[in-house]
């Protein structure tokens, strides 16, 4: 599957007021821990690619993120798994030669918002976002639906600058 996301900055107040006076309803609100592993094999940053061990609320995923398929968006294949253990992936990760990069938190509110979900994240050190994620099945679709996303933003008020890169990149930018 490809995930379709676009991200800009925001005020959290003003956009929760605004995602509910346009109907989106809140499914729930998380904490996710999120470690990022780099490769023995390829450096993830020259390649634009991201391997992830994430935490949240009692489950953990491993998720591979493909490079950027779009110019104007976080357009990129991902390959999510659900495992059992966090310390025990991140211990076979490990032991496979693959190194941590960095470790990412964040409180997630997740929104019904029409066809897409939205997400107002407040990420440690870096404040707060949201991002609009569709799904296409392919590569035909991205275009129509990018464009639509960002019909969907600018609906709800945001008309800040899109940000393409991801808080392990906004993160990494920082130090």
């Amino acid at each position: 599957m490809i995930e379709i996301e676009i991200k800009a900055r925001v005020d959290a107040g003003a956009l929760r007021r605004r995602l509910g006076q346009e109907g989106a309803t809140l499914e729930r609100r998380v904490e996710q821990t999120d470690l990022y592993f780099n490769a023995p094999h390829r450096d993830f940053a020259r390649t634009d690619e991201a391997l992830r061990l994430r935490k949240e609320e009692g489950r953990v995923f491993l998720t591979y993120k493909g490079k950027k398929l779009d110019a104007k968006s976080k357009t990129r294949k991902e390959v999510e798994v659900e495992v059992a253990d966090f310390r025990r992936m991140e211990d076979i990760l490990l032991s496979l030669g693959f190194t941590r990069s960095l470790r990412v938190h964040k409180t997630r509110e997740i929104y019904h918002f029409g066809d897409a979900v939205a997400c107002l994240d407040m990420v440690d050190g870096l404040g707060e976002f949201v991002e609009l994620e569709a799904l296409a099945s392919d590569t035909k679709d991205i275009e129509e639906r990018r464009d639509w996303l960002i019909g969907e933003m600018r609906r709800l008020g945001v008309e800040g600058e899109l940000i393409r890169e991801s808080y392990l990149e906004m993160l990494l930018a920082k130090k």
